[in-house]
C-alpha cells in the first residue's frame, strides 16, 4: 500500500509493506526529487511532524531519514525554520552487460568513488539489441552522464550516437567508438599475448594448450586470435574448444578459459577424475574474482584491474575532463598452473 502527501509539493512514495526500510524510502524520494529538479537548492522539505502525520510514520523513522540526508550533505537545517536542500543531485546512467562477480567489483569501486551528490541508475542489456536500443532511447535527456558497456552488433554506433559525446563514457570494450569519444577499456588482444608470455615457463610442462571458448560466450574473439598467435610464436601445440558439451579434461593439457561456467566444469571434472590442477592438468582463467584466489589453492588469472576501472569511471562522472584510458591487464600466477 502506498500513500502520497497532499500537503506539500514533495510527494513521498512510501511502500508500507515493501522490503526497503521506510527511512530509506524517504531518503531515496528526496534524492530522486533533487536529481529530477522537483526540488532545488534552498527549497524546504516538509517538517518531521508533517511527514509523520501524512504517512503515518514514527518520528524516529522520519528523523533517521533526515539525519542521514544531513550527514550526506544533501540537506541542512536551521532552528525554527526546518530542513532545506543544500546540495544539487545528479543522476548517472550505468549500462552493463550482465552482473557477474567481477562486475560487482567494478560497480562497488565505481559507487564508492563517486561524489555524494550523484545517484546511479544501474541497468543491464544481456547482449539483447532490442533491450539496448530501448533503454538508451528512453534514457535520453534524463541523465548528467552515461557509462555504457557496448557489444558487437550492427547499428550499435548509431544508438550510441544518440547520447551527447561529452556525456558518454564507453566502458570495458573499445568497440563502435569514433575519434574523440570518451573511452575506458581493456585490451583483449595484445594484453592476452603478453599475459600468456608471463606464464610460458609453466605452460611448457604440458603437452598441449587449449582455449575454452564455448558457444554461449560473448567474450571478444580477438583473444582467440592472439592466443593462436602466441602458441604459434612459441611452437606450442594448441586448439580451440567451441562446444562446451564436448569438453573433457585430459592429463597433460593446460586450458585457458574465458567462461567461469567452463572453469567450474573443469574443476568438477578434476575432482571426479582425481586430477590435480597445477600438475596433472592446468588452467588459466580470464577475469579476476574475489573467490579465485581461494579455489583449489588458487586459480591463475589474466585480468584487467576492475577496481581501477570503477575508480576511473567515477572520475569521469564526477568531473568535466575527457577520458581515453586503457586499464592495464595483469597476471596472477597461482597453483592451478
Amino acid at each position: 500500500m502506498a500513500k502520497n502527501s497532499s500537503n506539500s509539493d514533495l510527494k513521498f512514495h512510501i511502500e508500507v509493506d515493501g522490503d526497503v526500510p521506510k527511512f530509506r524510502q524517504i531518503v531515496d524520494s528526496v534524492n530522486n526529487a533533487i536529481a529530477e529538479k522537483q526540488l532545488n537548492i534552498g527549497d524546504h522539505l516538509p517538517s518531521v511532524n508533517q511527514v509523520c502525520r501524512d504517512y503515518q510514520l514514527s518520528r524516529d523513522t522520519v528523523f533517521k531519514a533526515y539525519t542521514m540526508l544531513k550527514e550526506q550533505g544533501v540537506i541542512d537545517s536551521v532552528p525554527n525554520k526546518g530542513y532545506f536542500v543544500a546540495k544539487a543531485m545528479r543522476r548517472v546512467f550505468l549500462f552493463l552487460d550482465t552482473f557477474k562477480a567481477y562486475k560487482e567489483v567494478l560497480y562497488d569501486s565505481f559507487t564508492k568513488n563517486l561524489p555524494r551528490n550523484i545517484l546511479v541508475d544501474l541497468h543491464f542489456h544481456h547482449y539483447k539489441p532490442e533491450v539496448f536500443k530501448r533503454q538508451i532511447e528512453e534514457s535520453i535527456g534524463k541523465y548528467a552522464k552515461y557509462v555504457i558497456m557496448p557489444f558487437d552488433h550492427e547499428g550499435m554506433e548509431d544508438i550510441l550516437g544518440l547520447i551527447p559525446a561529452d556525456k558518454l563514457l564507453i566502458l570495458d570494450w573499445n568497440i563502435h567508438s569514433k575519434a574523440g569519444d570518451n573511452l575506458l577499456y581493456q585490451d583483449f588482444g595484445q594484453s592476452v599475448y603478453d599475459g600468456l608470455t608471463e606464464t610460458l615457463d609453466l605452460l611448457r610442462k604440458y603437452n598441449e594448450f587449449q582455449f575454452l571458448y564455448p558457444e554461449y560466450t560473448n567474450h571478444p574473439y580477438e583473444s582467440v586470435e592472439f592466443f593462436r598467435k602466441f602458441c604459434k610464436a612459441h611452437h606450442i601445440r594448441h586448439s580451440v574448444i567451441t562446444q562446451s558439451g564436448a569438453f573433457k579434461v585430459t592429463k597433460g593439457v593446460a586450458y585457458f578459459s574465458v567462461s567461469d561456467r567452463m572453469l567450474g566444469n573443469f574443476l568438477e571434472q578434476c575432482w571426479e577424475n582425481g586430477f590435480e590442477p597445477g600438475s596433472d592438468t592446468g588452467i588459466i582463467s580470464y577475469n579476476e574474482t574475489p573467490m579465485k584466489k581461494f579455489i583449489y589453492k588458487g586459480i591463475t588469472v589474466i585480468s584487467t584491474d576492475f577496481k581501477l576501472m570503477g575508480k576511473k569511471a567515477a572520475e569521469f562522472v564526477g568531473g568535466d575532463s575527457e577520458m581515453q584510458f586503457c586499464v592495464p591487464t595483469t597476471v596472477r600466477i597461482r597453483e592451478s598452473l
